[in-house]
Parts: structure tokens; sequence; C-alpha cells
């Protein structure tokens, strides 16, 4: 497979990548262009035993914490050794448009605080500052609630994938 398809097939998964960690639609453009230039001259290292997408998300990650640290922007999120890079990660599973419809149906029904601190996150953008400010928690207490969101959201998909439905 030559560079020219792999950065077609792999462009807008990177990019949904980005931009679930970055929080600004801009920045993950900017890093994913970033990320395909590294790529790139680095392809010859890519030895192909492992997913080659994978190889892609851990350089864009790489990327984007390096960007945050020469422009001195600190989060609460999740640092560098924690997060975690695998396939089908959320971001990705949110593009199929199914699976974007199973996800809305599993939030219809979560308990509160954890889907409007979800929906604030991933579809309304917020920092985890600015969540907390509408709660009157910290910024860890929103962080903590998406992120528990998440993993909730996760289990129901792969119950899903494992034939359980459970709504």
């Amino acid at each position: 497979m030559n560079f020219e398809d792999i950065y077609q097939l792999y462009f807008k998964d990177v990019f949904l990548f980005l931009r679930s960690i970055s929080a600004n639609e801009d920045i993950a453009e900017e890093m994913t262009q970033e990320t395909f230039t590294k790529a790139l001259k680095a392809i010859h290292q890519f030895d192909g035993s492992k997913d080659i997408r994978a190889w892609l998300f851990t350089i864009a990650r790489n990327t984007y914490f390096t960007y945050c640290k020469r422009q001195k922007i600190y989060t609460n999120e999740m640092k560098l050794e924690d997060m975690p890079i695998k396939q089908g990660t959320l971001s990705e599973k949110m593009v199929d448009e199914e699976t974007a419809f199973l996800v809305h149906r599993f939030l219809h029904h979560m308990n509160q605080p954890y889907k409007e601190v979800f929906t604030l996150r991933v579809f309304g953008e917020l920092s985890f500052e600015k969540i907390a400010l509408l709660f009157g928690k910290s910024p860890n207490w929103a962080c903590v609630t998406f992120y528990r969101a998440k993993k909730q959201i996760m289990k129901y998909m792969e119950e899903i994938e494992h034939g359980k439905n459970p709504l």
C-alpha cells in the first residue's frame, strides 16, 4: 500500500482521534497534517507487525502532546502515559451512523450527571473547566465523570457487539 492510500484511508480516523483529545478543530486539523508528515518521513520504520492505524494514532498523540508542551497548554485530561491507544475507540465508532444512533439511544437512558457531562464534552465541545463551572464542581470532577460516562458507553457497545442488548 502506498502512502497516498494510507493517507486517504486513515486521515479521517486520525483527525477524529485528535479532535477527541484536543477539543479544538483547528488544532486537530493542524496536528493531523503534522502527523502524516511525520509518518511519511518515518514510513520506512513501520515494520507492519502492528496495525498501521495504531501506529498513526501513536504518532498523532505524541505530536499533540509535543504541541501542548511547546504552547504551554496544560489540561486536566489524561497524562500521555495514561492515554489509551487501541483500535475501536469511541471517536472511531461515532463515525458509523448506526453506531452513533446506538450511542444516542444509550445516552437517552443514561443517568445524570453522566449524560449531560458526556454530551457537553463531546457534542458541546466544552472544556472540563467550563463543564465544572456549569455544575459548580472541580475540573477533575468533570474529567472523572466524563471518563465514567465514556466507560458506560463502551461497555454498552461491547455488549451490543457480543449479541447482548440491554435496552
